[in-house]
C-alpha cells in the first residue's frame, strides 16, 4: 500500500492545489479542477432560465464552463445530462462589453438610456431584443456599426425580431441542438438601482418569451439573488420564471468535496499519495480523477479525512470547537452561505501559516493558523463586497471601531454622524459604481436590505450582528468572538 503523505507533503499539496488565483475572471475552469457538486446540476439544465448565486458561488465559473465544449462534456458526464452535448452556447451579455463584442459595455448602456431609449417609456425590452439579435448574428442588425443605430432599427422593425427568432429556432431544431444565450454580470448594467432593476426585469420578460414561444432557443441568466428579488415582475407569466429558477448553493458536504477534489487532481506525487488513502478514484483521462462517493458525499468520511489534516479540535480539547464544523461556520455570511473561493483561500492560507509558525506540530493545519486564516478570507470577501455591492461596504465601514451585537438605533446613529445618505447619493451619480440600495435615504430600509443580503444578521432581541467573514476586515469587535488583529 502507498504510504500516506507526510505532514510536510500535505502542507505542500494544500498550498499548491489551492494556490492558484481563485477569481473566475482570472482563473477560468479547467478539465482537471472542474468540480460538479450535486446541488448545481439543475443550474446547467438548458431549460432553466434563471440561476441565482451570490458572489463567489460559481455564476461566472459555470457561464465559462458552458461556453467550453470540453467542459460541457465533463458536466454532461458527471451530471448524466446528455442534452448538454447537443447545445450551442453564445455569450449574450457579460462585463467588459466593447465595440468588438455583440453586447455593449456599461458606459455605452448609460448613454443609450440617456440619448436613445426614453426612460419613461419602460421600453427596455427593445434594448434586450437588439442584444438577442446580435447574439443570434441577425445580418440586418449586425451590419450596423453602432448601438444607437441598432436600438433604433430594433424599435422600427419589431416584426424582424419575431422573424429572426423563428429562423434561429428552425435552424436549431433542424440541427438537433438547443441554442442557449448566456447573460452574466448583470450588476454591471447600470449604477442606478432602479434603472438596473428595470433592465433586469425587461431581460426576464425577453428570456421568458424565448422559453414560451420557441422550442430550441433558451436564455440562461446568472444573477445575484438580491437583483432577482428587486427586479419588478409585474408581467404576464412572471410566476413561471421563479418556478423555473435554480440556486447555486454550497453545502458543507459540497465544500469538503471541492477541497478533496482539488487535492486529488493536482498534478503531483503528493496528490497520488493522497488519492491512494481513500479508495478507488475513477479516471476520466488527461489527469482528471473522480473521488469515491463517500469522500464527496458522506460527511462522516469527510470529517475523518479533514481531522487527518487539521486535528479534531480548534484548541487542546473540544471546548474550542471541532475543526470540521468550526471553519465553514466562521466563513458563513448572514444567510449561512459560504463562498467556495473564501473557503479554499482560508485553507491555503492556514497551510502557509502553519509552515511558517507551527512547522513542528503533527498536523498539516494548526488550529491557530486556521483561526488566523479567517482574517485573510475576510479581507478578500470584503473586497468582493466593495466590488459587487459597494454601498453595503460603505455602510458597514462607518461602524468601524464599534462592537456587535449593536442596537439598530446605534447603527443609525453611526450612519447619521458619518453622513451615509449623502455619501450614497454621490455614489449613485457616479456611472462607474455598481447599483446602489433601493432607498438611500431610509436607514430602516437600509438595515433590512443589508439583512436580506446576508451582510447583517438580526438577533431575536432585535440587535444587529455581523458575520465574522465581514466583521474582521471591517475592524468591528464582538465579545467572545474571533479577535481582531492588533
Amino acid at each position: 500500500m502507498t504510504a500516506p503523505p507526510t505532514t510536510d507533503e500535505y502542507r505542500t499539496l494544500i498550498s499548491r492545489a489551492l494556490g492558484a488565483a481563485l477569481d473566475a475572471d482570472t482563473d477560468g475552469p479547467d478539465r482537471q479542477r472542474l468540480f460538479t457538486p450535486s446541488s448545481h446540476r439543475l443550474a446547467l439544465d438548458p431549460d432553466v432560465t434563471v440561476v441565482r448565486g451570490a458572489r463567489g458561488t460559481g455564476k461566472t465559473y459555470w457561464a465559462k464552463a458552458l461556453i467550453d465544449p470540453e467542459l460541457r462534456e465533463v458536466a454532461a458526464r458527471s451530471y448524466m445530462m446528455p442534452r448538454l452535448r447537443r447545445v450551442r452556447v453564445t455569450t449574450a451579455f457579460r462585463a467588459g462589453g466593447n465595440s468588438e463584442t455583440p453586447y455593449p459595455g456599461k458606459r455605452k448602456i448609460a448613454r443609450l438610456l440617456r440619448d436613445v431609449i426614453d426612460p419613461d417609456s419602460y421600453a427596455y425590452d427593445i434594448f434586450w431584443r437588439a442584444v438577442v439579435m446580435m447574439a443570434l448574428e441577425v445580418p440586418q442588425i449586425a451590419s450596423l456599426t453602432d448601438w444607437p443605430d441598432r436600438i433604433r432599427w430594433a424599435a422600427a422593425n419589431e416584426d424582424a425580431y419575431d422573424d429572426a427568432l423563428g429562423r434561429a429556432d428552425r435552424e436549431a431544431r433542424d440541427s438537433g441542438e438547443t441554442r442557449v444565450l448566456l447573460f452574466d454580470a448583470l450588476d454591471h448594467l447600470h449604477s442606478d438601482r432602479r434603472t438596473a432593476d428595470r433592465l433586469v426585469s425587461a431581460l426576464f420578460q425577453v428570456a421568458l418569451e424565448l422559453r414560451l414561444t420557441t422550442g430550441a432557443l433558451r436564455a440562461k441568466i446568472f444573477v445575484r439573488p438580491d437583483m432577482y428579488d428587486s427586479a419588478p415582475k409585474a408581467f404576464a407569466d412572471a410566476s413561471k420564471l421563479g418556478a423555473n429558477a435554480a440556486d447555486l448553493t454550497w453545502s458543507r458536504e459540497n465544500l469538503y468535496g471541492l477541497l478533496f477534489h482539488r487535492l486529488g487532481n493536482h498534478p503531483s506525487r503528493e496528490a497520488e499519495k493522497f488519492r491512494a488513502q481513500y479508495g478507488t478514484w475513477e479516471t476520466q483521462g488527461e489527469g482528471r480523477f473522480i473521488a469515491p462517493v463517500d469522500l464527496i458525499a458522506d460527511e462522516k468520511c469527510q470529517e475523518r479525512a479533514f481531522v487527518a489534516l487539521a486535528g479534531s479540535y480548534m484548541g487542546t480539547d473540544r471546548r474550542k470547537g471541532h475543526t470540521f464544523t468550526w471553519v465553514p461556520n466562521h466563513l458563513q455570511d448572514g444567510k449561512g452561505r459560504v463562498s467556495p473561493r473564501t473557503w479554499l483561500l482560508a485553507l491555503r492560507t492556514a497551510a502557509d501559516l502553519t509552515a511558517e509558525r507551527y512547522a513542528m506540530q503533527p498536523y498539516p493545519l494548526h488550529y491557530e493558523a486556521l483561526r488566523e486564516s479567517l482574517h485573510e478570507a475576510s479581507r478578500v470577501r470584503v473586497d468582493e463586497l466593495k466590488e459587487d455591492i459597494g454601498w453595503a461596504a460603505t455602510a458597514i465601514e462607518l461602524l468601524e471601531g464599534g462592537q456587535v451585537p449593536m442596537e439598530p438605533s446605534h447603527v443609525r446613529q453611526y450612519w447619521a454622524q458619518g453622513g451615509l445618505a449623502e455619501i450614497l447619493r454621490r455614489r449613485g451619480e457616479n456611472d462607474d459604481e455598481n447599483s446602489g440600495p433601493r432607498d438611500a435615504d431610509d436607514p430602516f430600509a437600509l438595515i433590512e436590505e443589508l439583512v436580506e443580503l446576508g451582510v447583517l444578521t438580526k438577533r431575536t432581541t432585535g440587535a444587529l450582528d455581523l458575520p465574522d467573514v465581514y466583521r474582521l476586515a471591517f475592524d468591528i469587535g464582538r465579545k467572545g468572538g474571533v479577535r481582531r488583529r492588533a
